[in-house]
């Protein structure tokens, strides 16, 4: 078998029991850690208990649930499975993970990519195979052997992969992150010119030979954010563990790159700025932004499974205290999120519920312990939340629902506004669900365009569909159903003449 480069990681409890430690090395052999002292290892534990911040609320949590089994792998030939980002999108949960595939590429790690209609699987690619190789090592510079630790974003129509690149298995030479694109998620481009956009920043004596990696990405007003995994950083624990966080408008962040530092975010002139502060002293975490809560949720691995720890928009304070999702575990989790890496929303309860779920790599019994095996899911619910209560949280959380209006209409939440729309059966096809009540918050939120029956609609070659509403933009719908439903007609028209209309929110992306 090929030896991996993997991310540092540790051994989780199984069905409730605490096992001792023993992490591999780099090329994958066992290694005792000291239990008091810290380890050289490449791979050291995880933080052993949840962190308990000072916090202002205690969420309340029910529904705790696990898939019965296995959920993705890469088959009988791929050794190892973990690190998984997941995206709910357009009623499909679609996961990449790190692996090994013959043949996929250079001997070192892969990306892996899956998709069901359920986070409880099974995960399968196009064709019926468990999984699909969509990225591999370059074979020469900073990722020429080993491309791991995926986070996969989508922001206006562009998937951004962000992942972990090593050259070989030589530690010396630390890891590094770079970046890629990609319109479908399947065939990737790299960016940067394919080098490293964050690097080790070395700003203290090396605790760890790991480097820098394990990303984690999502956008938020603007901004991609950028959490990750460095080492080599002044604010790493004793044994390195540490996240740290980027932000920049660009998404290879070559320009307007912003370090969180102790005072907050500050300006500066690159990526390997020193890092002093960590947000959660973990190894492999992930986390999303939970509209619902006015907050970042960062998912990372304790003694008792998957701790969710909280911070508000500016990095701050804590406003919620951590909760811990149960279970057995062997890598880090994935949370799974919407494709600009904020929470789903719930379809039954928007205002008052947040669902929770990762996928996180398990063990079986069949398996030597030392290996990271299959991916399975486990997740809760936290409930009594009144993320309706202000108008700006109710448009962020109600994106994409429709709510009664007071002309006997529909009107559907796009963002932070309102669109009318006179049938309430295109209003249904559009939108993710239509409440029976319209929450007070929103009643002043402007009304910024009108579906009346019967409005134009037109296509160009190699456009979806979409519809002039009484603002004078185009409103992309995407399906004809709409336009049957609207007793739209229809126009074909050019390409130019399409680029002319003004820009509006797609529609159909709401669903």
């Amino acid at each position: 078998m090929r030896k991996p480069r993997r991310a540092p990681r540790a051994v989780g409890p199984l069905l409730g029991v605490v096992l001792l430690t023993a992490c591999g090395n780099a090329d994958g052999a066992p290694q005792q850690e000291p239990s008091s002292s810290p380890s050289s290892s490449s791979r050291p534990s995880a933080s052993k208990k949840p962190e308990r911040p000072a916090a202002t609320v205690s969420l309340q949590v029910d529904r705790t649930r696990q898939s019965s089994g296995v959920v993705a792998s890469g088959g009988q030939s791929a050794p190892y499975n973990y690190g998984p980002t997941v995206l709910q999108e357009g009623g499909r949960y679609r996961v990449w993970w790190c692996s090994q595939l013959p043949g996929a590429g250079p001997a070192g790690d892969d990306v892996l990519h899956a998709e069901s209609t359920s986070p409880d699987g099974p995960f399968a690619a196009a064709g019926g195979a468990p999984a699909v190789p969509v990225f591999s090592g370059s074979g020469g510079g900073f990722d020429g052997m080993h491309t791991c630790d995926p986070s996969v974003i989508k922001v206006d129509g562009t998937y951004y992969l962000y992942y972990t690149g090593a050259a070989s298995d030589d530690h010396a030479h630390g890891n590094a992150i770079g970046v890629a694109s990609s319109p479908d998620g399947l065939t990737w481009t790299r960016l940067a010119n394919g080098q490293p956009i964050v690097t080790p920043a070395e700003d203290t004596v090396r605790k760890n030979a790991y480097g820098a990696g394990q990303p984690s990405a999502l956008y938020l007003d603007g901004w991609f954010y950028l959490m990750f995994t460095d080492t080599s950083a002044k604010g790493a624990g004793w044994n390195g563990a540490g996240q740290f966080v980027l932000r920049a408008k660009d998404p290879a962040f070559r320009t307007e790159v912003q370090a969180l530092g102790e005072t907050g975010f500050a300006g500066v002139g690159s990526t390997r700025t020193p890092r002093a502060r960590s947000i959660v002293d973990a190894f492999s975490a992930d986390w999303m932004w939970v509209d619902a809560l006015d907050a970042f949720a960062i998912a990372h691995q304790t003694e008792q499974g998957t701790t969710i720890t909280f911070w508000d928009r500016d990095f701050t304070r804590h406003p919620y205290q951590p909760l811990v999702i149960r279970g057995p575990w062997r890598e880090g989790p994935g949370l799974v999120r919407r494709p600009d890496g904020h929470a789903p929303v719930s379809r039954e309860d928007p205002c008052g519920r947040v669902p929770i779920d990762v996928l996180r790599a398990t063990r079986t019994v069949s398996v030597p312990q030392e290996v990271p095996t299959d991916l399975a899911r486990f997740g809760l619910d936290v409930h009594g939340v009144n993320a309706c209560r202000e108008r700006g949280r109710a448009a962020e959380v109600l994106e994409g629902f429709a709510v009664p209006s007071p002309e006997r209409t529909v009107d559907l939440v796009v963002g932070g506004a309102f669109v009318r729309v006179e049938r309430r059966s295109v209003a249904a096809t559009l939108a993710v669900r239509i409440l029976d009540h319209r929450p007070p918050a929103l009643e002043e939120l402007p009304v910024t365009a009108r579906m009346s029956a019967g409005v134009p609609a037109v296509r160009a070659p190699g456009r979806p569909l979409g519809m002039l509403l009484d603002d004078g933009r185009l409103w992309l719908v995407g399906s004809d159903q709409v336009a049957a439903l609207n007793s739209s007609p229809v126009s074909e028209v050019s390409e130019e003449r399409w680029r002319q209309y003004p820009t509006a929110p797609n529609l159909a992306a709401q669903r």
